[in-house]
């Protein structure tokens, strides 16, 4: 049962007179419950009771905890339909997405349990003291991985699962011995509670102390921004726009204790097309593209947005066909209204730029918040000339810049900002001559991606979901997969130290 309350602990709690309902954007109508906005007094609560649970769950053993995530994720599938239809109800997407991102999380939930069942991945290092090393001795320095404390995470828009309220940032931050406060999103607000109230009956179910997770209700700023700056919070999780995540980061660091942000922002997702890939299997390649930029209608963070070719008349047959194929598609809803709402500015606001042309966009009347698929076009000159042409379209548009040559091909991507991947399509005959375009998107992106798409972010240890700023705050730590753990953690050395008061992991055997 859904209930429109605050979850401080295992409390629930409704003692605010702020309310909103979430949207139903496939029928555009409101959903049925009101949610009660979280007070100043229930997120000092809230923050006090996990600054509370911390000093106990953070020696709760790795074992232990792998057991509390293994209850949330079993948890989570016995809420069955009734969190698939508030899923839907909430979102727009379809149940096989629903039912395919409540896998993601079990699976991420599972993955960290794994991971936290051993002491590997704290990094533990041991140098045993050397008294009679000339010409100085060596003292005796052990080293470890301990949690920060407290996390905020903000629940993301796009995944009202695998990025919100059990997802990756809420798992891993559980994992690494962090209590969690959600702050859930606004557009999610049911997703958000039901997916709480199996959080807080695996933390009673395994012995974890009350206030280790609370859920948060709250549009706008004002919610975010206390738990930002109460001062027992002690790092920040963001999934969404540039301007949300800027604006924390900006919050934190102005505390008098700064406080790191862990923020995954925007990024256009630059795809290389080389002149051989496109001569040889342009129809190939405008299906599979046509394919992921409409996927979930736009709506990923990794969505390619950009695609960059060089001239030729084989490019000009390769851009009217990827147009042909994108709005062929049958339109899609989009999350919210808002949402929509913000596609449409943007996707405007890139098309309406001088030299850009509009290749091909679905016309007609659409559905309330479905979104009208969009292929654009520019030359390499305009685009190196008009920064407004670099800004993210959330949602299924794609633009293609024509290069005259490989050297203004490089030209824009060293002019690109950050972003979370780059993509490379290239025939085997042409691999002497990427080394320049690898180069140029190493110092560009978080991830290469080679004759594929940039859409699927695999949950495992090798992958990298971060980069340059603005695509995320920190280029050195992932969002996705298990190193996400890092983000949670400091390192901590003893020196010195007698064997009996040292962490188990690190004494002498």
């Amino acid at each position: 049962m859904i209930t429109g309350k605050n979850y401080i602990g295992n409390k629930l709690s409704g003692k605010g007179t702020i309310v909103h309902k979430t949207i139903n954007p496939k029928l555009n109508i409101e959903n049925a419950t009101a949610f009660i906005e979280a007070t100043d007094n229930e997120i000092d609560e809230a923050v006090q009771l996990a600054w509370e649970a911390f000093k106990i769950y953070r020696k709760v053993s790795g074992k232990k905890r792998a057991t509390f995530l293994n209850a949330i994720a079993d948890g989570i599938l016995a809420l069955d339909q009734k969190l698939i239809d508030i899923f839907t109800a909430e979102s727009g997407l379809p149940e096989g997405r629903a039912i395919g991102e409540r896998g993601r999380t079990v699976f991420q939930l599972r993955s960290f349990a794994e991971l936290i069942s051993n002491d590997d991945w704290r990094e533990n290092t041991i140098d045993k003291a050397e008294p009679n090393r000339e010409p100085l001795p060596k003292e005796d320095l052990r080293r470890t991985l301990i949690p920060l404390g407290p996390v905020v995470v903000f629940g993301a828009s796009n995944f009202p699962l695998a990025y919100s309220t059990a997802g990756g940032d809420t798992a891993s931050a559980l994992a690494a011995g962090c209590p969690v406060i959600i702050k859930a999103h606004e557009m999610h607000s049911g997703t958000s509670e039901l997916v709480a109230s199996a959080i807080i009956k695996a933390a009673e179910k395994t012995g974890m102390p009350n206030g280790v997770f609370s859920n948060l209700v709250g549009r706008g700023k004002i919610v975010g921004t206390a738990l930002a700056n109460h001062p027992k919070v002690k790092a920040v999780g963001f999934t969404g726009s540039i301007a949300g995540g800027r604006a924390l980061f900006n919050l934190a660091s102005q505390r008098k204790e700064p406080i790191p942000v862990f923020a995954e922002m925007g990024s256009i997702n630059p795809v290389v097309i080389t002149p051989a890939a496109i001569a040889n299997r342009y129809e190939e390649i405008a299906s599979t593209y046509a394919s992921s930029i409409t996927l979930g209608t736009g709506q990923f963070c990794t969505n390619p947005g950009l695609i960059l070719t060089i001239d030729s008349n084989e490019t000009q047959d390769f851009i009217k066909d990827l147009a042909e194929k994108t709005i062929a598609i049958d339109p899609q809803c989009m999350l919210h209204p808002n949402i929509k709402s913000g596609f449409n500015k943007n996707s405007s606001s890139i098309t309406a730029q001088s030299g850009v042309e509009t290749v091909a966009k679905i016309q007609g009347e659409l559905k309330d918040n479905y979104a009208a698929s969009q292929i654009a076009s520019v030359s390499g000159t305009e685009f190196l000339n008009n920064p407004k042409t670099h800004q993210e379209v959330f949602g299924p548009f794609s633009l293609v810049v024509k290069c005259k040559d490989e050297e203004e091909l490089i030209e824009v991507i060293n002019g690109l900002e950050g972003q979370l991947t780059g993509t490379i399509i290239a025939e085997e005959e042409e691999y002497s001559n990427l080394e320049e375009i690898i180069d140029a998107l190493e110092n560009r992106v978080g991830r290469i991606i080679f004759n594929g798409v940039p859409t699927g972010v695999e949950v495992c240890p090798s992958m990298q979901h971060g980069g340059p700023y603005p695509a995320s705050t920190d280029s050195r730590f992932t969002a996705v997969g298990t190193n996400s753990i890092k983000r949670w953690v400091r390192p901590i050395s003893y020196q010195s130290f007698p064997n009996a008061l040292l962490p188990k992991a690190l004494k002498n055997i």
